[in-house]
């Protein structure tokens, strides 16, 4: 079954966007457009993820985000809180109130899908695909393992979720600061150099088991996992 989000936005421009966007990616969407009809549709039909504005008539975001995690149905409810506050300080209130993870608007709807897979994955891991591949690697999701033309590819912890942002979306450049997000969690702090010490090793790794440099690092925007780096 399709993971179905449901969205939590008083703007219908951009709820709107949204639910084409995830749609076109294989989700099941539908929207609510203010806390009351959030909180009475997640108990109706219970989503597998919310995508939850910040800014709401009447109750906030951060007010149904407070209230989702007092109820014993939505505890452990993945939320991405949405938001044009980009203040550090307005992260960690909305991380406090129990979100999961936090986009400020603008945002790109790739990266948005993106952080729902790598959310879902977390959180609902029956929906992740069973391999992921790309140019010879093989990811099995289910076994943690991944390989190179049969060949086994000894990855750590961070190599591997790194490789897995990576392999998910083929060609796409991310940034430093994306793959910190996406590989380590928002939560997290980590210098952004330390994602350069990760990608050698991974190069490394992948290497050993007999690849070609199939991550291409583009000056001054970030990474990108590319057979046309060969």
């Amino acid at each position: 079954m399709k993971p179905f989000i449901l969205i939590v936005e008083d703007e219908p421009p951009q709820a709107e966007l949204l639910s084409y966007n995830l749609e076109r990616e294989g989700y099941r969407t539908r929207v609510a457009s203010d806390g009351d009809e959030a909180l009475a549709l997640t108990s109706e039909d219970p989503p597998d993820l919310i995508v939850l504005d910040w800014m709401m008539p009447e109750i906030s975001g951060i007010e149904v985000c407070r209230q989702l995690r007092r109820r014993a149905d939505a505890k452990n409810l993945p939320i991405i809180m949405l938001t044009a506050r980009g203040e550090e300080s307005d992260r960690v209130r909305g991380l406090d109130s129990g979100a999961d993870d936090y986009m400020v608007k603008p945002y790109s709807p790739g990266e948005m899908v993106a952080r729902i897979r790598a959310l879902l994955r977390r959180t609902r891991p029956g929906f992740s695909d069973e391999t992921l591949e790309y140019g010879g690697i093989v990811m099995d999701l289910a076994a943690h393992k991944v390989t190179f033309n049969g060949k086994a590819v000894r990855l750590g912890p961070t190599e591997y979720r790194l490789l897995l942002t990576l392999i998910e979306r083929p060609g796409r450049v991310f940034s430093r600061e994306q793959l910190l997000d996406l590989a380590w969690g928002r939560e997290i702090y980590v210098e952004q150099r330390t994602v350069d010490v990760h990608i050698r090793r991974l190069r490394k790794a992948l290497s050993d088991a007999g690849s070609e440099d199939l991550i291409r690092t583009v000056r001054g925007a970030g990474y990108s996992l590319d057979t046309d780096n060969c």
